[in-house]
């Protein structure tokens, strides 16, 4: 994803760009929200929506704040995801922020792994008028049509809960790429889930007995053990 980062304290942007360039994503940040607003405003009239940016926006900024933001943004026209990043955690900010136009609202201090999750959430959302391409996913001869919620291997159906379909398309979304048991029950169970729990394990156990069922060679789903899983050919 592009990520534009709006927020002013220095060790949360700068942990927030470093966390999510190591997660491969392509990042900006601005510490006022007046410049933001304008570069924002400027990139979806330059025409960026063929990459269209994920705003993490922090309510409290020194020049204007993140709602004033949030509602220009709208008010201009701007789509973009916006995720609102804030310590105000009444149940009246998170309405006043959603209300102002934000997509999601996340309260610090946050888990890194529910604020990926949260990102990869509001991203497919918006990714609703994607292209036919992106709508059929495949991994050597493992394909995912997303229209359909069916998935094929070799030609052959694989009948999938929606939890199994939840996990696979999450590993199928970047192949090769190690996928942490924490960022996968976040994105599928989401953030409220016990964090203990080894639905996780269980999950994956039964999703790779039905996709390598009849396929004589290594499993599609390999496991690096205290670190995650991935998937690839």
């Amino acid at each position: 994803m592009h990520i534009v980062i709006v927020e002013d304290d220095p060790r949360i942007r700068d942990f927030l760009q470093r966390g999510l360039a190591a997660e491969g994503h392509q990042v900006q940040s601005f510490s006022e929200g007046q410049p933001a607003l304008v570069h924002l405003v400027q990139a979806a009239r330059d025409g960026m929506a063929a990459s269209p940016p994920v705003v993490i926006l922090d309510r409290l900024l020194p020049d204007i704040g993140g709602l004033e933001v949030c509602r220009n943004l709208r008010t201009a026209g701007v789509t973009y995801p916006i995720l609102m990043l804030t310590a105000l955690d009444s149940i009246e900010d998170r309405v006043t922020g959603l209300e102002a136009g934000a997509d999601d609202y996340l309260v610090k201090p946050f888990a890194f792994e529910e604020l990926l999750a949260r990102l990869g959430a509001i991203s497919r959302r918006h990714a609703g008028h994607a292209s036919a391409e992106q709508r059929i996913v495949s991994v050597g001869d493992l394909v995912l049509d997303r229209d359909q919620r069916s998935v094929t291997r070799a030609g052959q159906r694989i009948d999938l809960t929606p939890k199994e379909l939840a996990i696979l398309e999450l590993l199928m979304s970047a192949p090769g790429k190690l996928f942490s048991r924490e960022r996968i029950l976040a994105s599928v169970w989401g953030a409220h889930e016990d964090p203990l729990t080894n639905v996780v394990n269980v999950y994956i156990r039964r999703l790779r007995r039905k996709l390598d069922d009849g396929h004589a060679e290594a499993s599609l789903i390999t496991t690096q053990r205290g670190f995650g899983y991935r998937l690839e050919a």
